[in-house]
């Protein structure tokens, strides 16, 4: 394999993994600020399937790729909605919640989906680079958004009087509320910009990663982002890093089909296929696992309230 030709395949495993990583970048941010307010959201995949279902059906529908990225993102707000209304409102364990609204998910867009399951979509608009050969204008629109929303994100969060309201109410509630922040109002609206982030995540494979819908199209995407939050230390910089690294590990085992390649190539070695296929997943589950112990989430900066309703009066969190 010539040095060219080795140059333009490390540019198009790079460019991939910035399209693979975008749609668990967005969910990823979008989580990151929920919990930065003091609620856990375990219902990041039910909302991705339903932004990804409902976005793949409008643009199937309408023609209009960006509508349904439109509809695909209010869709997973709404279910996000159903989740702070339990969590906030009624005070129900977070977990359990997240758990439900995951299953609620899962089961909308498996059945509202059906009819749309190997439905052809209409051919996306394309540029030629000659290094990466042909790549659409989607693609560059998506991750483009990704790397310019995760600094805005940080800089919101770490910068700006909303963003200390923020983590005034994920760290110290009772606090913030004494000082006149109203806590409830924040909650909500986190935990539904979360939800929007999730959908809008969603839509992003189903319209532009891997154009198409089949049931359960996000493939765990979701518990991966979960993951990624913990994983982030709750920071957006370092989220947009572990996110497209993830998105690099979903990627490779395509890229690396390359014949060309002897010793790694997953075309001559299906064994190496197989095992990249599993290292996501097996490297979630290590950080789930991590994160499960309350001493090591508060090591790694954890909100000091997360998981826990405020009750206004109550002492404490």
């Amino acid at each position: 394999m010539t040095s060219e030709a080795l140059f333009s395949l490390a540019l198009t495993i790079i460019f991939g993994a910035l399209v693979s990583g975008t749609p668990l970048l967005f969910a990823t941010l979008g989580e990151i600020l929920a919990e930065r307010s003091g609620v856990m959201n375990l219902g990041i995949e039910g909302m991705m399937l339903v932004g990804a279902m409902s976005g793949f059906a409008t643009w199937f529908n309408t023609g209009n790729i960006w509508l349904g990225f439109l509809v695909g993102t209010l869709f997973g707000g709404l279910l996000s909605l159903l989740h702070a209304y339990i969590t906030i409102t009624l005070r129900a364990d977070q977990v359990v919640s997240g758990l439900a609204v995951t299953f609620l998910g899962t089961g909308l867009s498996s059945i509202l989906g059906a009819a749309y399951v190997g439905k052809k979509v209409p051919t996306p608009n394309t540029i030629i680079v000659p290094i990466l050969n042909r790549i659409s204008l989607q693609e560059v629109t998506v991750v483009l958004i990704g790397l310019v929303v995760a600094p805005l994100i940080w800089y919101y969060l770490n910068r700006t009087r909303p963003g200390l309201n923020l983590r005034s109410v994920g760290e110290y509630p009772s606090a913030a509320d004494s000082l006149g922040i109203n806590v409830y109002r924040i909650r909500y609206m986190y935990v539904i910009f979360g939800g929007l982030m999730a959908g809008l995540g969603g839509s992003a494979m189903s319209l532009v990663t891997d154009p198409g819908w089949v049931d359960g199209k996000t493939s765990g995407m979701g518990w991966i982002a979960v993951g990624l939050v913990i994983f982030a230390s709750w920071d957006p910089l370092r989220g947009l890093w572990v996110a497209y690294f993830f998105g690099l590990l979903r990627r490779l085992p395509l890229d690396l089909q390359n014949p060309a390649l002897p010793l790694i190539s997953t075309a001559n070695n299906p064994s190496i296929g197989r095992v990249m296929d599993m290292l996501p997943y097996l490297a979630t589950i290590f950080i789930l696992i991590l994160g499960s112990r309350e001493a090591m989430r508060k090591r790694l900066g954890a909100p000091a309230a997360l998981g826990n309703p405020y009750i206004r009066g109550e002492r404490g969190l």
